[in-house]
C-alpha cells in the first residue's frame, strides 16, 4: 500500500491510497465465502465453494466489489496510523480506479481535530431538577392499564366521560381538502388525548348519527408539517359511540397484572415514573452542560466532512426511529414536502452543535487525563458479542479496528459527561467512573483543579 497526503483547508485532509493486488487477497477470499453463502453454487454446499470456482461462476468484479468496503477500511485505517493523524468523523471515500487484478487507488478526505480552547469549567454551574410524580399521575396510569382491558358495547345516547367514538372525519382549508386529511371509521377515546389538540372537546356530546363542522388551530410545531401553525376546517360523522367498561381496581385485577395487590402495583408504577422522571433530568441536565461549554469554548473552523458525517448519522437516527414506527422514509419526506437534500440542510445548524459537542468531549478527556483502558472496552465488545452471538454478520463486525475506536470513545464520553455533571451540578455527588491514569482519582477533592496531574499525551 501506498499514499500521499494534501493538507486543505477548514481542518481537512486528503489522502491518495493505491492498494496492490498482494493487499487485497485476504480481503477476496472473504468476500468469496460471503458471496457463496448467499449463492446457490451447483456442487457446493452455500459458504463451501473455493475461491476459483466462485471468481469463475460469479465474476472478479463482483468479488472486488463486495471486498472493497473492507479493503477501503482497513488500508485507510492503515494510513492514518502510519500518519499518526488525529482524525474524527467518517471519511469521504472517492474511488478513482478499481478493477481486478489492479491496483486499487482511492481518494479519502477526512476532518482533521480541531484545535478547541474550553472555558473555566468551574465558573459553569446547572441545577438538576426532578419532576415530582403525583398521585394523580399514577392513578391516571392506571386509568390507562384498565382501559386496555376495558369491554366496548354500543350505547345510544352520547359520547362522555371515557366513552369511544367511531366516526368519519374531513379536513380542509380554505375550502380546500387536506392531503391525507380524509379518515373512515376513525376511532376517538375521550379519555385519551388526541393527535389534533382540542379534537376531543368538539366531538365529546355527539352521539350515533350526528354531524358536525368546526375549526381548530393547529400548533406551530405539530408533527404534520403541513398542518403547523395553520386552522384547519373539519367535518365529522359519527357512526358509532360505545361505553367503555373498565374493570374495576382490584386485587384481582392487580394480579392480571403480575402483581399481588393494587397497593403493589401502584407502588410499582410510583417506582417507575420516578426512574422515568430522574433519567429525564440527567439527560436535561446533560444537554443544558454541554449547551454552555459550546456557547462559551472557542472552537477552530469545523470541517464541512465532520458537520456531513454528524447529518448523515442524524438521518440514520430519523430513518430507524420511523421505521420503529412503521412509517417509510419515503412517507415522512411526501409530508413534510421535502426532499433528502432539503432535509440534510435542514440538519447542518444541529449537525454542527453535534461535532462541537464531540470536540469539546474529547478535549476535556485530553486536559483532565480521562483514559479508556483495554480491559473496558474488551468487556464492552464481549458482553455485545453475548448479546449477538446469533448474528454472524454482527460478530465480523465487532473485529473492525474502527468500531474498537468508536466503542472505546463511547465509553470515554460518558466518563466526561460523568466528570462534568461532579463538576458542574450544583449540590451533586457522583462517582465519576474515570481516571487519571488509575483509580487514585476517586478519592481527589473534585475541586482541587490546581493539584491535578498535567495532562498525559493521548494515545496514538
Amino acid at each position: 500500500m501506498n499514499y500521499s497526503t494534501k493538507k486543505l483547508e477548514n481542518s481537512q485532509v486528503e489522502m491518495k491510497i493505491t492498494v496492490e493486488p498482494s493487499d487485497m487477497e485476504e480481503h477476496l477470499k472473504k468476500a468469496a465465502t460471503k458471496l457463496s453463502e448467499r449463492t446457490a453454487i451447483k456442487g457446493f454446499r452455500k459458504g463451501k465453494a473455493p475461491f476459483d470456482v466462485v471468481k469463475k461462476e460469479l465474476g472478479e468484479m463482483a468479488i472486488l466489489q463486495e471486498a472493497l468496503e473492507s479493503i477501503v477500511q482497513h488500508t485507510f485505517y492503515d494510513a492514518i496510523k502510519k500518519e499518526e493523524l488525529e482524525t474524527i468523523g467518517m471519511p469521504k471515500i472517492e474511488i478513482e480506479k478499481i478493477a481486478p487484478d489492479n491496483d486499487l487507488v482511492y481518494k479519502a478526505t477526512v476532518a482533521l481535530l480541531p484545535n478547541v480552547k474550553l472555558p473555566e469549567i468551574n465558573n459553569i454551574k446547572v441545577v438538576r431538577e426532578v419532576k415530582k410524580v403525583e398521585d394523580k399521575q399514577v392513578d391516571e396510569t392506571l386509568d390507562a392499564l384498565r382501559g386496555m382491558q376495558a369491554k366496548e358495547v354500543i350505547k345510544e345516547g352520547k359520547a362522555e366521560g371515557t366513552d369511544k367514538l367511531v366516526l368519519d372525519m374531513n379536513m380542509s382549508i380554505d375550502k380546500v381538502p387536506v392531503e391525507g386529511g380524509q379518515s373512515k371509521d376513525h376511532q376517538v377515546y375521550l379519555s385519551e388525548k388526541h393527535y389534533i389538540p382540542g379534537f376531543n372537546e368538539q366531538v365529546k356530546g355527539l352521539k350515533k348519527g350526528d354531524e358536525k363542522e368546526f375549526t381548530l388551530d393547529f400548533p406551530k410545531d405539530h408533527y404534520q408539517k403541513n398542518l403547523a401553525g395553520k386552522k384547519v376546517d373539519i367535518n365529522v360523522k359519527v357512526k358509532d359511540v360505545f361505553e367503555r367498561q373498565l374493570p374495576e381496581m382490584t386485587d384481582e385485577f392487580a394480579k392480571t397484572l403480575g402483581q399481588e395487590s393494587v397497593s403493589k402495583l401502584k407502588e410499582l408504577i410510583k417506582n417507575n415514573m420516578l426512574q422515568e422522571a430522574e433519567t429525564k433530568a440527567d439527560q436535561k441536565v446533560e444537554i443544558e452542560i454541554l449547551d454552555k461549554l459550546i456557547d462559551k469554548a472557542d472552537f477552530e473552523p469545523i470541517p464541512d466532512v465532520l458537520i456531513d458525517a454528524e447529518r448523515q448519522k442524524m438521518f440514520y437516527e430519523l430513518k430507524s426511529n420511523l421505521e420503529k414506527q412503521g412509517i417509510p422514509i419515503k412517507q415522512y419526506l411526501e409530508d413534510i414536502k421535502k426532499d433528502e437534500k432539503q432535509l440534510f440542510e435542514d440538519f447542518k445548524q444541529q449537525a454542527e452543535k453535534r461535532a462541537k459537542a464531540a470536540l469539546v468531549s474529547r478535549q476535556i478527556a485530553k486536559e483532565k487525563n480521562i483514559h479508556v483502558h483495554d480491559e473496558e472496552i474488551d468487556k464492552e465488545i464481549k458482553m455485545m458479542e453475548e448479546m449477538y452471538k446469533d448474528n454472524p454478520q454482527y460478530l465480523e463486525n465487532i473485529k473492525r479496528p474502527e468500531v474498537r475506536d468508536t466503542i472505546a470513545m463511547t465509553i470515554q464520553n460518558k466518563k466526561v459527561m460523568d466528570w462534568l455533571k461532579a463538576k458542574i451540578i450544583e449540590g451533586k455527588e457522583l462517582d465519576m467512573g474515570c481516571d487519571h491514569g488509575h483509580d487514585e482519582h476517586k478519592n481527589k477533592d473534585a475541586k482541587d483543579d490546581k493539584q491535578e496531574e498535567k495532562p498525559e499525551e493521548d494515545k496514538k
